[in-house]
């Protein structure tokens, strides 16, 4: 093992182009590859991972057997491991194991990508929104809070926050398709197995149960009832 600056390690079998930054303390091991003009800011650990070029990897990232596409930004603490990131990609304080991302995809912070995972071209996944086993249509998004679980989203959908992807029963996991420019809102159930066909609506608080038609808009709240001065009787029980 030969050292390039003070305790930055790189392994013999790393291979590096031109114009590149390393930033003490790093490690790079493995089959590593990192092209011309890529910048490795400190505290990060890269092996058998490609880094393709004028890739920006900021501090404290993990990769292990990661390809990073072109131009991609890796802001501070991601562990990315047996995934592709394409390019163009900015991925932020997120954890992401066997999934694939396209170009221009917005993924984090706090994002969670399990395997099987693939997310489109210039989709966005936000914070706190974990995805497994599915796949999210270009220019789909999940900006917050979401569980998308053994599901297919078509393109141009929105997954409001807190909309799960209710995949299990007890005893095995179900799928769910999703057509392209649906509008799911905050707080749906979308209980596997069912489809649900292109340009539909589901309003926030909805729970599906059944197979949605394509442009229907689907409401499932129930209309609030109203005690009058009734929570004088329960306020006084806390008292």
């Amino acid at each position: 093992m030969k050292e390039i600056k003070d305790l930055v390690n790189i392994e013999d079998s790393v291979t590096i182009g031109e114009n590149v930054k390393i930033y003490p303390p790093c490690i790079i091991g493995g089959d590593s590859v990192i092209e011309d003009g890529a910048t490795i800011y400190p505290n990060c650990y890269i092996l058998d991972s490609h880094i393709a070029k004028n890739v920006c990897i900021y501090h404290g990232n993990f990769l292990e057997k990661a390809v990073i596409g072109e131009r991609s930004i890796l802001f501070p603490n991601n562990f990315i491991k047996d995934s592709e990131v394409a390019e163009g990609v900015r991925v932020s304080f997120s954890h992401i194991e066997g999934a694939e991302i396209e170009r221009g995809a917005s993924i984090g912070p706090f994002a969670r990508l399990r395997t099987g995972a693939k997310v489109g071209e210039g989709c966005k996944v936000g914070d706190f929104v974990e995805i497994k086993n599915s796949t999210l249509g270009s220019e789909s998004k999940a900006s917050h809070l979401s569980y998308i679980g053994d599901c297919s989203i078509g393109r141009g959908c929105n997954i409001g926050c807190g909309a799960i992807f209710v995949n299990y029963d007890g005893k095995r996991k179900w799928r769910t398709n999703v057509g392209d420019n649906c509008f799911i809102g905050s707080n749906c159930n979308i209980i596997s197995p069912v489809e649900i066909e292109k340009n539909s609506y589901i309003c926030a608080g909805t729970t599906i149960t059944e197979k949605v038609e394509e442009g229907d808009f689907v409401i499932g709240r129930k209309r609030a009832v109203v005690k009058k001065k009734r929570a004088y009787d329960y306020l006084k029980e806390r008292v």
